[in-house]
């Protein structure tokens, strides 16, 4: 129970990685806002771990807004917040991927942590505790070809983690990523492209684990950055790889 009397929001948590971390961190003891874009997954997430369900656009201010001040009223206060929700445009060369496609990539996955520190952080540090995890990935690490926006902003993730961290640390807030490489959630067939057994197999020869990152991994080095064991563990981007960036 090493998430005990912990209250966490968990962006994305409708799915994937994010529904992997949900339920560990409330196997743990923590008691959970699972945020999504789709509610009904939000929901059901939320009713597997005796969380609360928050429909979210984490690139709209006003819907963060509603969700900072959702969990706040739910649970008294939050000491967790994981930013988990992401996007990626379809792998193709760097110039043909459109303005729309690049705006979206940008406000999911780099406007969001704007956002949510804007509407959480003041909290956290009135609070003189807290801690924040960006779910950010391997592309920001060791980018793929024809992924390039997509990695741009994951890498835009890493950097803001290492700022974030130095300047709320003396407010006691600690603020770490983690970097998975590709897993089983609704993104890998857009990062494969197509999902057939040969582009797997491909994918996989560059793991030296020689497996995809599962939802289970993502909550455990989430669980473990999250809690009091990590309080000496700020600013670092994880890789929970297998090796991928060896």
């Amino acid at each position: 129970m090493r998430l005990q009397g912990k209250c966490a929001i968990v962006t994305g948590g409708g799915s994937g990685f994010g529904a992997g971390i949900a339920r560990k961190f409330a196997a743990e003891g923590a008691r959970v806002m699972v945020a999504d874009i789709n509610e009904a997954a939000a929901q059901a997430v939320a009713a597997e771990v005796g969380g609360v369900a928050q429909q979210v656009d984490v690139s709209q201010d006003a819907s963060v807004a509603d969700m900072a001040r959702a969990a706040i009223a739910a649970f008294g206060r939050v000491d967790i917040l994981v930013n988990n929700a992401g996007i990626t445009h379809l792998p193709q060369p760097m110039e043909e991927v459109t303005e729309a496609e690049f705006d979206r990539v940008l406000a999911v996955n780099v406007k969001s942590v704007y956002l949510t520190a804007r509407h959480l952080v003041g909290h956290m540090k009135a609070n003189g505790a807290g801690a924040i995890l960006n779910v950010a990935s391997t592309a920001g690490v060791s980018p793929r070809p024809r992924l390039n926006w997509y990695n741009a902003s994951k890498g835009w993730m890493i950097t803001a983690t290492k700022a974030m961290a130095v300047e709320l640390a003396p407010f006691g807030v600690r603020v770490n990523a983690i970097n998975p490489v590709a897993g089983e959630t609704p993104l890998l067939k857009s990062f494969l492209g197509e999902d057939t057994p040969e582009m797997r197999a491909k994918f996989l020869a560059t793991i030296p684990i020689g497996r995809f990152s599962t939802p289970e991994d993502m909550g455990n080095a989430a669980c473990f950055l999250c809690s009091d064991e990590a309080s000496m563990v700020t600013g670092v981007a994880m890789e929970v790889d297998g090796g991928r960036c060896i």
